[in-house]
């Protein structure tokens, strides 16, 4: 779906130390055809990442599927602060399922360690 290549020790590191994960398996091929997962402090706070689904399952409403069951588990879990992290081009999926940006006012900072120039 266009996310970088990433290193499957460090895959396998984040899932383990993932609170929540939630995929859809395609039946027949018994292969994940989506997938979204959160990270948080298990009690207030929630970051949603990595929500996938395979391009030849899109546009039939599993990233919606997986994105409500996600959002409802973490709720039963009592944690109401929920976050995530959006490439721009797909913000308009997630405002119907009540993700709004900047709430209250607030503003997400990322750490940015940009490489410093050689003079």
């Amino acid at each position: 779906v266009g996310f970088p290549r990433r290193d499957t020790e460090k895959i396998k590191l984040a899932l383990e130390h993932t609170q929540s994960i939630l995929w859809v398996e395609h039946k027949k091929s018994q292969k994940p055809v989506a997938f979204a997962r959160a990270t948080g402090d298990g009690v207030f706070n929630a970051i949603i990442w990595d929500v996938v689904v395979d391009p030849s399952f899109q546009g039939i409403g599993l990233g919606k599927a997986v994105m409500e069951r996600l959002v409802e588990e973490l709720l039963e879990k009592g944690i109401c602060n929920i976050s995530l992290y959006s490439e721009p081009r797909v913000l308009g999926f997630y405002r119907p399922l009540g993700f709004v940006a900047d709430p209250d006012g607030i503003r997400g900072m990322v750490y940015s360690r940009k490489q410093k120039k050689n003079k």
